[in-house]
């Protein structure tokens, strides 16, 4: 059978040819592949060029293969998190003629890291608390649009920075199933890996000194049946308020609208007597301030990025002569956004030279930028100005980000 390359992406067939699928991917020559951090995994799995991006490629069964690239197609529709699927390889032969086995390609996630390498030395209990939670968050959205993950844990998910969190990525769903609507046994099968997997990675990291003596892999483990059980239980729960305290619903989605999450749909009874209100939310969107920073200024970011960046829109729109929230002579938001994005946010970003910027995207440089300009004006006791926040961000803070010592530089 001829070489096969069946391309979700269009643009990607043409450069995916020039790699070296006669090769077993094990023995790709290292000017074919591209040195990031892998994470552990029961197939061969490596990093290579594709034209000029990143894609990562893992050999696994042609069934297994087509599966999963269907799988991620569908999570990609549903706007879940996870890696791009690009193409599924398959009709491989070797130079000796034999068969080798086909290829899963997706595209690399920038300013990604797995669990494992995004610390040099010890793992803090602060720093694994914010892995769970981004987790938690994960196989809560996984679960909101009926997919049932099958091997939840760290070394299947892909973490970025999200301001002072992360973002958990699904990175393998071979062995996911999507329905229209989870069980409560399929939900708590799901938990009940995590937790087990969770507590075995943690003491892996421990036999290797990477964990900090107070995290208990054990207790830490159990902690991702708490965090995702709070948050289902606030995005699912029926509430009943007094008839006479409607206005309880509004700040329930106001809640949710904190967690990150819009109430798309919801349902709303009146007790037979009229006197209580029943209020449920039926569909709950994840990415509440992601969009409403993309609307307001296309910028599309994480979730606590675009918190983060809403924060400082709104106090700098504050500051405009044109600013007058309710006046139709002033200014729009969107106005206002767009010229904070060219005045405020670019600039500040591009005094951060390019190739010092490692892994992190635009939003997270913002972010720590305003979060270091914060804690140098504090001892200050003055506001220090942008100059010298990024004069001593370069010093003091970009070369001990985890991405910077993991990702390699940009290429001329």
């Amino acid at each position: 059978m001829p070489l096969q390359i069946r391309a979700f992406d269009a643009g990607h067939p043409s450069k995916l040819l020039d790699l070296a699928w006669s090769v077993p991917l094990e023995q790709w020559p290292d000017e074919s592949l591209v040195a990031l951090p892998r994470g552990i995994s029961r197939h061969v799995v490596r990093f290579a060029m594709a034209g000029d991006e990143v894609v990562a490629i893992k050999e696994v069964s042609e069934w297994a293969a087509v599966r999963e690239y269907g799988l991620l197609r569908d999570l990609d529709r549903l706007a879940i998190p996870a890696v791009d699927p690009i193409a599924v390889v398959t009709g491989r032969v070797g130079a000796d003629g034999e068969p080798l086995e086909p290829a899963l390609i997706t595209r690399h996630l920038n300013g990604s890291l797995p669990y494992r390498s995004m610390f040099e030395t010890t793992m803090r209990p602060g720093t694994v608390n914010r892995l769970l939670d981004a987790l938690a968050v994960l196989l809560v959205r996984l679960h909101l649009v009926g997919f049932a993950w099958g091997d939840c844990s760290l070394s299947n998910t892909l973490f970025r920075r999200d301001a002072g969190a992360f973002a958990a990525y699904l990175v393998d769903a071979e062995t996911g199933q999507l329905h229209p609507q989870l069980s409560r046994g399929q939900r708590d099968y799901d938990i009940e890996l995590a937790r087990v997997n969770i507590a075995g990675e943690l003491m892996d990291l421990e036999a290797g000194g990477s964990l900090h003596p107070s995290v208990d892999p054990v207790t830490f483990g159990e902690a991702i049946v708490s965090r995702y059980a709070d948050l289902w239980h606030e995005l699912t729960r029926e509430s009943v308020y007094p008839a006479s305290k409607r206005y309880y619903i509004d700040d329930r989605i106001r809640r949710l609208n904190d967690l990150g999450f819009d109430v798309a749909e919801m349902q709303i009874q009146r007790s037979p007597g009229g006197d209580q209100v029943t209020f449920l939310p039926k569909v709950v969107d994840a990415g509440h301030h992601q969009r409403q920073l993309l609307r307001l200024t296309g910028l599309d970011t994480e979730e606590n990025q675009a918190r983060s960046l809403l924060n400082d829109l709104e106090h700098w729109m504050a500051t405009q002569d044109d600013y007058a929230p309710g006046d139709p002579l002033g200014a729009r938001p969107e106005v206002l956004a767009h010229r904070w994005v060219r005045q405020v946010f670019r600039p500040a970003v591009r005094l951060v030279p390019l190739d010092r910027r490692a892994g992190l995207d635009p939003a997270q440089i913002y972010h720590e930028l305003l979060e270091h300009r914060w804690y140098l004006s504090e001892r200050a006791g003055h506001d220090v100005g942008l100059d010298t926040t990024v004069e001593s961000y370069l010093t003091d803070v970009l070369p001990h980000s985890a991405l910077a010592a993991a990702v390699p530089p940009p290429t001329a």
